[in-house]
């Protein structure tokens, strides 16, 4: 669903409290708005300002610079396939540092972050095997 873009009066820095800023950070990480788009529909100058709000409010990893990518219908399948392998190792390894931190506050802090009654799946992977 596209949203429509409305231009506004060209803001100063003392305009951007924390609300407003999360307000931004929000529909840009739901997709409602690229971060560009943010920029010139709320008339905020600085070319890299939304991009500091991202990295610095946001729930979404924004350190890595974004890459232009081919346009889907020009990507060979050998280029998809390459990058979807890219993508699905990233998530392995983001999957895997999640459930460290969990565990890792399970132990030293006494949190109850995985559900208990569920069995841990290496363990319930040991039990399929025997």
């Amino acid at each position: 669903m596209k949203h429509p873009i409305i231009t506004v009066n060209k803001r100063t820095q003392r305009d951007y409290n924390l609300g407003f800023k999360l307000s931004v950070v929000q529909q840009v990480e739901k997709g409602e708005l690229t971060y560009k788009q943010a920029q010139k529909a709320y008339g905020i100058q600085g070319r890299s300002t939304v991009l500091v709000w991202l990295r610095k409010h946001g729930t979404l990893d924004w350190s890595k610079p974004i890459r232009r990518q081919m346009p889907r219908s020009k990507e060979t399948p050998t280029q998809k396939i390459k990058r979807l392998e890219r993508e699905l190792s990233d998530e392995k390894l983001k999957n895997k540092i999640l459930n460290t931190m969990i565990d890792i506050s399970d132990k030293q802090y006494g949190t109850a972050i995985r559900k208990k009654h569920l069995p841990d799946q290496s363990s319930a992977s040991d039990k399929n095997n025997d």
